[in-house]
């Protein structure tokens, strides 16, 4: 199975367990006074408790002496010394439970900065990674890491983590114990290990994978849903829903499998831990009656390592009940690492060049060009734009004329050749002072969850009312945008379903207005308006075009019959440029392009 994110990679493991435990041990370098304490506190919490079973042993013994002595005649009960002994007990479990939530505390504050770090690395990553990565990953898959992956890791820090440090101590602490009591009956008591360490390795084997396939299955599922959810208006239209459905069954019955199976046998570790620590139980519990019937061990001594005897086996039990969470954290984690280490777009360059004043002059030479480096779409493209140009991009679908824009922003990068502005190459400048030069309008609108006013100067923050208005009214969105409930100020839903298509795409028309662009960049910007509204439209564009060097990608031939030069694309080379009349005088592919569009009126 092959796929973006190490998809491709043998799901039976974690690929990389050490390089994974270190990238997680780095995470927590900052905060080791903290984990000292945390250790510190585990220690001291789970030694008090640990000592109970024994004081409260001492506590029996005199009971049993006293019962004993009044039976013989010779004494009596002393229960000033037994309750002083179970004052001391009850002050003791108190202090530990004092320290076990102190110890909570600070282990919580741990892996909420921890988490809290890692989406804000994921989130700067995605500002830095290439296009071409989200051309081949769903967007549902890249949420997973900052969302389902990470709360998995915080989630092991915060339980995990403490559980792990107070499970080891007991174990420690418990042998001690035991060993302090009677070695024999511990020797007996640790037959019962190699036993559990069987079953506890063949368990985890047997689960881990089920666990890292749970986490690539729910990061597909995310993807889906979030396609089907942005999607809905088209599933419903085209009747699709059992589809959808039949897809999300499939996902989701997938995901199903693999967590019931990696949950019912990492669950299996419990009960099997349980009933091997009876039997040690059973075979302690006949030992001690004989040691007692012999005088070797007191009635108190026995009941507090029968006490150590049952808690003996509960830490190993959580050890291993927990290495199911351990690996859902490892496999959680080199997901996010992964993510992580995926190639960065290039760097800027050391020493960048600030056109200032420009003019804009844009050049093409020898451009080559392709999302696949095995399959070139743009094939030694050369052009020259003079400053305050209208130049036109027309073609074929495929033909390659939304590639030229996102190569002139920046988006990818050439295979070879180089892009020009005012006679320096794009590579020499910063990524933000080139896109700061352009202003697009594209048949894809984006608006964001917020105010009419914010998606407007989404492209120029500091803008005032009336600069909003002016922009507005020469993209015609003022008329429509009094008639909404609190104008300007109306929130755009999530999915913008609460205007039409066409009132978004004049929308974004204002937002370039009043970003006031040196180059503009239009994609078919009135596909999605009426032809009164498109008339209006195209006057203001003409406006705003005047003095710009313009890029229009047009489809409808009708609409750029004025530019200064047209280029016409085929499968990523240029057949020809010129102007409309001197395109049509050719009776060319344009020609036959043009014409096409008007054969049946």
């Amino acid at each position: 199975m092959n796929g973006p994110m190490g998809m491709g990679k043998s799901l039976d493991r974690v690929s990389d367990l050490k390089g994974t435990v270190k990238n997680l041990i780095k995470y927590l370098e900052d905060y080791h006074i903290a984990l000292i304490f945390v250790l510190i506190l585990a220690i001291s919490s789970t030694t008090f408790t640990i000592v109970g079973p024994k004081i409260l042993g001492g506590a029996t013994t005199e009971l049993f002496k006293g019962i004993m002595a009044m039976i013989a005649g010779t004494g009596a009960i002393d229960f000033d010394k037994i309750s002083g002994i179970l004052i001391f007990l009850l002050g003791l479990y108190v202090l530990s439970a004092a320290l076990g939530y102190a110890q909570n505390f600070i282990m919580t504050s741990i892996a909420t900065k921890v988490s809290f770090k890692m989406r804000r690395q994921i989130s700067d990553k995605i500002n830095v990674l290439p296009l071409k990565y989200f051309d081949k990953n769903t967007t549902g898959e890249v949420l997973s890491r900052i969302t389902n992956d990470v709360d998995v890791i915080n989630q092991s820090l915060n339980q995990s983590v403490s559980q792990i440090i107070t499970s080891i101590v007991s174990v420690i602490g418990i042998l001690y114990m035991m060993i302090s009591i009677s070695l024999s009956m511990t020797l007996v008591s640790l037959l019962v290990l190699p036993l559990s360490m069987i079953f506890v390795v063949f368990v985890m084997k047997k689960s881990q994978k089920y666990f890292k396939e749970q986490q690539e299955h729910l990061g597909k599922l995310n993807g889906h849903i979030e396609e089907m959810y942005s999607s809905h208006l088209i599933i419903k239209a085209f009747n699709k829903e059992d589809y959808a459905n039949d897809i999300f069954e499939e996902s989701n019955s997938k995901l199903f499998s693999s967590a019931w199976k990696g949950q019912f046998i990492s669950g299996m570790l419990f009960p099997i831990m349980n009933f091997i620590g009876n039997l040690g139980y059973v075979v302690i519990s006949v030992m001690g009656g004989y040691f007692a019937i012999h005088g070797n061990l007191s009635i108190g001594d026995i009941q507090a390592f029968i006490q150590y005897m049952r808690q003996f086996t509960q830490p190993i039990a959580q050890l291993a009940n927990i290495s199911n969470v351990i690996q859902q954290t490892l496999a959680a984690s080199e997901r996010v690492f992964i993510f992580l280490n995926e190639e960065e777009q290039e760097a800027e360059t050391a020493n960048p060049i600030e056109i200032k004043d420009a003019e804009v002059a844009v050049e093409f030479k020898d451009v080559h060009f392709g999302y696949n480096e095995d399959k070139i779409i743009i094939n030694n493209f050369s052009t020259k734009v003079l400053p305050g140009q209208k130049i036109a991009i027309v073609g074929p679908t495929g033909a390659g004329k939304t590639t030229l824009v996102k190569l002139l922003m920046r988006f990818y990068e050439l295979n070879s050749g180089s892009i020009l502005v005012d006679g320096v190459n794009i590579r020499d400048l910063k990524r933000h002072d080139l896109r700061s030069m352009f202003g697009m309008v594209l048949q894809d609108t984006w608006l964001y969850n917020a105010s009419i006013k914010d998606n407007i100067k989404y492209g120029k923050q500091d803008a005032t009312d009336e600069e909003i208005i002016n922009a507005s009214k020469m993209a015609q969105v003022d008329h429509f945008v009094r008639t909404l409930p609190n104008d300007y100020d109306m929130v755009i839903l999530e999915e913008a379903n609460n205007i039409s298509q066409g009132e978004k795409q004049l929308l974004t028309i204002a937002r370039a207005i009043l970003s006031d662009p040196k180059i503009l960049i239009l994609d078919e910007a009135t596909s999605s308006v009426d032809t009164r509204t498109e008339v209006l439209i195209q006057k203001a564009m003409d406006a705003l075009m005047h003095g710009r060097t313009s890029f229009i990608i047009a489809h409808r031939l009708s609409t750029i019959r004025n530019a200064d030069h047209i280029l016409v694309m085929n499968n990523g080379d240029i057949v020809e440029q010129g102007n409309h009349e001197e395109l049509l005088a050719k009776d060319g592919f344009y020609a036959k392009l043009y014409n096409s569009q008007f054969e049946e009126v």
